[in-house]
């Protein structure tokens, strides 16, 4: 018989208990991946990766170590105990580490209700190196494009199982299909490049080639012959492409393990505003069709919906039960870990009330500014919130689109920043991010 990520998992806790561990807890991931790349409508590369890997942590008392392997043999799975049990007697200790008390661990073990894989067969490799082409194609076909760097369809399907000393055993399955296209405009030094992609766990819901590729194209093409504008202070529009990236500042900053440390700008912003009155931040674990969506975390505790930010004020910090424990606190069920690593907290699924006003109301309301699409780099002081990153984009006049812009820089506070945000009504929602358009105030923008 087969054996399952499940029983592997189970099979890595028992061997570590033979191995004199006082605790255990074991991750496997076992799944297939394709991937597709078409060049001049002709198969330039075709990639499959199938298998399995296992992780294995181990505590002594207040002392821990981890192990990996791709190799699920019996003999292998002793092996790794034993050496993880050698390793863990001469690991420093931590007095705050411990697996889940049984009382906390989650009930619903498995992916019910959250349609995290496509029980549609896995495509055929001849329909996703179509998918590549069409897109291919359809950049092409834009005049002012003069090759298309890339064109990509692949698909991947994961089962992930984990299981602890503590009682606790789950698994569940997800999936993705997904497209991408990489255009470039002009000749010589004057060529400029942008993309467009799509990745959906059900396939069906995934947008065609041929818009994927005309979007990438278009995009392209609009950044010809950039200029910069002059150095100053101004208003600055963040495309909904690019403006995930502030919130996600927000959320390395409220990082359990940043608090932790002390190494935050947000560390002492508890239960004060840290975005406008009436914006909140949510975040929902339960997201149907939605890759960040999981019943339980990697420590087994059961996830639930709940607010970061609400009505503007920061309600609390992600926390996984190592980082809750140092700050006297409870985990928020947020623990990740992959199979060669530790412990440690990050976000599901989230979304940022979003405005009334459409990206271009904005732009008619910052006047003269610029309208960011792409950035590069990133300055960004852990302590103080100070920003500074590349950019391009739009510049407008007026209200509306000027020139294309190119090799500025945008300088800032964080805080500052995140407090003065005015959100458009254009996110997606199928995204694990789901941000709008972002208008910030009285950036610092250096060009000419």
């Amino acid at each position: 018989m087969p054996q399952t990520p499940l029983s592997l998992a189970e099979q890595l806790i028992d061997a570590a208990r033979r191995a004199g561990a006082d605790a255990a807890d074991a991750i496997a991931l076992s799944g297939t991946a394709l991937s597709i790349d078409v060049r001049g409508g002709r198969l330039e590369q075709a990639e499959r990766a199938e298998g399995t890997d296992i992780g294995l942590r181990v505590l002594l008392g207040k002392r821990a170590a981890v192990v990996s392997s791709s190799d699920a043999r019996p003999e292998t799975l002793a092996a790794m105990a034993e050496r993880a049990v050698a390793m863990a007697r001469e690991a420093p200790e931590d007095p705050y580490l411990g697996l889940a008390d049984p009382a906390q661990l989650a009930r619903t073990r498995d992916a019910s209700g959250l349609e995290l894989h496509d029980p549609a067969p896995e495509p055929d490799p001849a329909a996703l190196q179509d998918d590549a082409r069409r897109a291919e194609a359809a950049a092409l076909a834009n005049a002012g494009v003069t090759q298309v760097q890339s064109a990509t369809a692949g698909y991947s399907a994961q089962e992930i199982a984990l299981a602890a000393t503590n009682g606790f055993a789950g698994h569940y399955r997800r999936s993705s299909r997904y497209t991408s296209c990489v255009a470039i405009a002009g000749e010589g030094t004057g060529m400029e490049r942008d993309y467009d992609g799509d990745a959906r766990v059900f396939q069906s819901d995934l947008r065609s080639p041929e818009e994927i590729g005309a979007t990438a194209a278009s995009r392209a093409v609009e950044r010809l012959s950039p200029r910069k504008p002059k150095t100053g202070a101004y208003p600055v529009l963040f495309d909904e492409r690019i403006s995930s990236s502030l919130i996600g500042h927000l959320v390395a900053a409220i990082n359990g393990a940043q608090i932790a440390r002390g190494a935050s700008w947000l560390r002492d912003a508890l239960g004060q505003p840290v975005l406008p009155a009436g914006l909140s931040l949510h975040e929902d674990p339960w997201k149907p069709r939605s890759s960040a969506s999981r019943h339980f975390d990697a420590e087994g505790l059961a996830t639930r919906p709940r607010a970061l930010v609400e009505n503007g004020v920061l309600t609390g910090w992600t926390l996984d039960l190592a980082n809750a424990r140092k700050l006297g606190l409870d985990s928020t069920a947020n623990a990740v870990r992959s199979v060669a690593g530790g412990v440690s907290p990050s976000t599901w699924n989230l979304s940022l009330t979003q405005g009334e006003q459409s990206r271009e109301a904005l732009m008619a309301q910052m006047g003269t500014g610029l309208l960011v699409t792409s950035m590069i780099g990133s300055t960004i002081n852990p302590n103080t919130g100070d920003y500074s990153r590349g950019a391009a984009g739009v510049w407008i006049e007026n209200g509306q689109p000027a020139y294309p812009v190119s090799g500025v820089t945008i300088a800032g506070n964080l805080r500052q920043m995140l407090a003065s945000i005015v959100p458009a009504n254009d996110a997606r929602p199928w995204l694990t991010r789901v941000v709008p358009s972002l208008l910030v105030e009285g950036l610092t923008l250096a060009g000419e």
